[in-house]
């Protein structure tokens, strides 16, 4: 019941689309009309595939929350979301939750390089800073490491747990999902903890943020609303400069089916053809 919510919710988004086929008649000759592709015969015509769909939503999202105008990329949201939807696919978050948290450590440490996003929504919740560990590098992230006492940062997609008082004070415990990329977080103590050293004044001093020893450490102004957001069971998305990185959550084909499941069958899009 919960993921036909969900999916019903990426559907409805995209109602105007599939109303908007319908066909047109010009001199005895049927034509079909497509926000897509302009007027094109109806032997040609087709409904848009689940690949086309997602591509369409990933699109709406990305331009609705003005992602562009806060600096993240597209292919790092793109990445992120197709991973978001593998794991609920797979069970690993629940099929109700709506929001994703996205790191790009590509990006300068003196930028707001965490983007907090409610897909549903279509909405950019927050953009912070972020830091990096201290055996990643300086300013822009260039090494990663799962191993312990590497204090650098793991690249990949993580699942939120649970929250609790450490020695940075309130904090939120991280799953790292990627084998041989982050799943020893939680062996390393990799979490999500506020940090004096995430802010501007570190910045104005350093010329950087300061680092952690790995964590994705925020500034405390910030961490009681990151943890509310993101806390049991959400996505984290850890991107970065390593040509080496995969992850068996990129596959699009799952992404796609899951949102728009049967969608070559689909009476709503199907019946205006």
């Amino acid at each position: 019941m919960k993921k036909r919510y969900w999916v019903t919710c990426i559907l409805l988004s995209f109602s105007i689309t599939a109303i908007s086929w319908k066909a047109e008649s010009n001199d005895g000759l049927t034509k079909i009309t497509s926000p897509l592709n302009g007027t094109i015969d109806n032997k040609t015509a087709k409904a848009p595939s689940a690949e086309e769909l997602f591509g369409q939503y990933l699109e709406s999202v990305y331009n609705t929350a003005q992602l562009s105008q806060s600096g993240l990329d597209i292919d790092v949201f793109e990445k992120a979301v197709t991973g978001f939807f593998n794991l609920k696919a797979a069970g690993d978050i629940p099929q109700y939750s709506s929001v994703i948290a996205i790191a790009d450590l590509a990006k300068s440490s003196c930028t707001k390089r965490l983007w907090i996003i409610d897909l549903i929504g279509q909405k950019l919740l927050l953009n912070t800073w972020v830091a990096h560990g201290s055996g990643s590098g300086d300013d822009v992230a260039s090494n990663f490491s799962n191993e312990y006492d590497s204090h650098a940062s793991s690249l990949g997609f993580y699942v939120t747990g649970g929250v609790y008082y450490g020695k940075h004070g309130r904090s939120l415990k991280l799953d790292g999902m990627d084998a041989g990329f982050n799943d020893n977080a939680r062996e390393r103590a990799i979490v999500i903890h506020a940090a004096p050293y995430v802010s501007k004044s570190s910045i104005n001093k350093l010329g950087r943020l300061g680092r952690s020893e790995g964590c994705p450490a925020v500034s405390r102004k910030v961490i009681a609303k990151v943890i509310s957001m993101i806390r049991d069971k959400s996505v984290l998305f850890i991107s970065g400069n390593d040509s080496g990185y995969t992850s068996k959550y990129l596959d699009k084909d799952i992404a796609a089916n899951y949102v728009y499941p049967g969608i070559e069958g689909n009476p709503a899009l199907n019946a205006s053809l």
